[in-house]
């Protein structure tokens, strides 16, 4: 399974961004492998319009399972949800205990957005 989790830094340690959109980055955590591919957000980060829509399609792109994150608004939920890409909100932590709480079932797949745009 691959996991992306929106972060601040570069590694499983690195906290949970809870901003999809603008995160500074996003792991994609092969859960099988271990393996780490690490997408930098620079150029959403400071983007006037649709910065959720081009991370959710990156996110696809990488072949993501599920998304953790804090915040994810509607137009990135809708995007990664036609995708079949599920998406947890409410992920904090480091990016490892965020994996840690999917795994065992302490974070779940919502069912909309928990946020409005442009946040």
């Amino acid at each position: 399974m691959k996991i992306a989790v929106t972060a601040k830094g570069t590694d499983m340690n690195a906290a949970v961004d809870p901003r999809f959109g603008r995160a500074a980055y996003i792991l994609i955590v092969d859960t099988e492998t271990q393996e780490i591919e690490v997408l930098d957000n620079a150029d959403n980060v400071q983007a006037f319009k649709g910065a959720g829509i081009q991370a959710a399609a990156s996110v696809c792109d990488k072949g993501a399972d599920v998304l953790l994150t804090g915040f994810c608004g509607p137009n990135a939920y809708k995007t990664l949800s036609a995708a079949g890409v599920q998406v947890a909100n409410d992920a904090a932590g480091t990016v490892a205990e965020a994996i840690k709480a999917y795994q065992d079932g302490k974070l779940s797949p919502a069912d909309g957005a928990n946020v409005e745009g442009h946040w």
